[in-house]
C-alpha cells in the first residue's frame, strides 16, 4: 500500500457542519437569519453580489457583499429549535454576529403593517433556550447590533419601533390563537392582553433563542422583523417584507464600520463618542 494513502480515520470534510453543510470560509462574520428559505433570494436581491454556498433541509446559505462589506444569509426554518442549530453550526465555521430577519405580529396600537420592530430583548416563551441556561437568564440583544439596526432604519427612512419581543414555540396555541376545532390552551384568552400590558411590542418565534445562545457564547445577535399583522387592529397584510432584509443588510455594513472605528480607537465596545463618518 502507498505511503500517502489516507488514514481510515481521516475525513477531509470533517469541518463541514452536519445540518447547514458549511465549512470554515463559507460564511462572513455576520449572518442574517430569515426563516423561510425562499427569503434568501429576497435578501440577496438587495446585495452587490452573492453566491449560494449550501442548501440542505431548511438551511439555505448564500455569501456575498452589501455596500462593499462581506455578508452571509442562512435560512433557519420555523421556530427556535432549528434556529438554534443554525447558530451553533454557523458559529463553528466562524460567524460571530447574527441578525434575525423575519415577520411578526404587533400587539401594541399605533404599529402599522409594514413597520419594523427592532428587538431589544425577548420573553423566552420558547423552550429551546431552556436547554442552554436557567429560565431567569435574560434574552438580551447586543447593544451594538441594536444601534446599527436603528441607524439603518433611520437612514432608510422606515418607520420602526424598539422594544421587547415575545418568542413562542407555537403559531397557534402559544400565541393566543384558537387551535383545531376552536381548541384554546389554558391562558390563551388573556396572553396577548398580558403581554401588551407589559409593553411587549410583538410576537415571533426565533429571537429569544438566538439572543440567548449568542449571549451564552459571547457572540453578537439582534433581530428585526416586519409587522405583518396587528393583533389590536386586526390588520393583516404581507407587506414590506424586504424592509427588514434591507435594514439588516445595512446594519451589517454599519457594524463592520463600527468594528473598524473601535480598532482605530483601541476600544472594545462601540459608544456614542465614536464616529462612522
Amino acid at each position: 500500500m502507498s505511503d500517502d494513502t489516507p488514514d481510515d480515520d481521516e475525513d477531509p470534510d470533517e469541518d463541514r457542519q452536519y445540518h447547514v453543510e458549511l465549512a470554515p470560509g463559507d460564511v462572513a462574520d455576520t449572518v442574517l437569519l430569515p426563516g423561510n428559505p425562499e427569503r434568501v433570494d429576497k435578501v440577496t436581491a438587495l446585495w452587490d453580489d452573492h453566491e449560494q454556498r449550501a442548501f440542505h433541509r431548511e438551511y439555505r446559505t448564500a455569501t456575498g457583499e452589501y455596500d462593499g462589506e462581506p455578508l452571509s444569509v442562512t435560512s433557519t426554518g420555523i421556530g427556535s429549535p432549528s434556529a438554534a442549530i443554525a447558530v451553533e453550526e454557523l458559529a463553528r465555521v466562524g460567524a460571530d454576529t447574527f441578525i434575525r430577519v423575519g415577520s411578526c405580529g404587533a400587539i401594541q396600537g399605533g404599529m402599522a403593517v409594514g413597520d419594523l420592530v427592532i428587538t431589544s430583548g425577548a420573553v423566552r416563551q420558547e423552550g429551546t433556550s431552556d436547554e442552554y441556561v436557567r429560565e431567569d437568564y435574560p434574552a438580551a440583544a447586543d447593544q451594538e447590533v441594536v444601534s446599527a439596526l436603528v441607524a439603518a432604519a433611520e437612514r432608510l427612512g422606515y418607520d420602526y419601533h424598539v422594544g421587547v419581543s415575545m418568542s413562542a414555540d407555537s403559531f397557534y396555541a402559544g400565541q393566543g390563537r384558537a387551535g383545531f376545532e376552536g381548541f384554546e390552551a389554558a391562558g390563551s384568552d388573556t396572553l396577548v392582553e398580558e403581554l401588551r400590558d407589559a409593553n411587549v411590542k410583538n410576537i415571533e418565534m426565533e429571537a429569544a433563542a438566538i439572543l440567548t445562545i449568542a449571549n451564552v457564547y459571547g457572540l453578537r445577535a439582534g433581530a428585526v422583523c416586519t409587522v405583518y399583522a396587528n393583533r389590536v387592529t386586526g390588520e393583516f397584510r404581507t407587506e414590506g417584507e424586504s424592509r427588514a432584509a434591507e435594514c439588516a443588510s445595512l446594519a451589517a455594513a454599519l457594524l463592520a464600520r463600527m468594528d473598524e472605528a473601535k480598532r482605530a480607537a483601541g476600544v472594545d465596545r462601540w459608544h456614542a463618542g465614536l464616529s462612522l463618518e
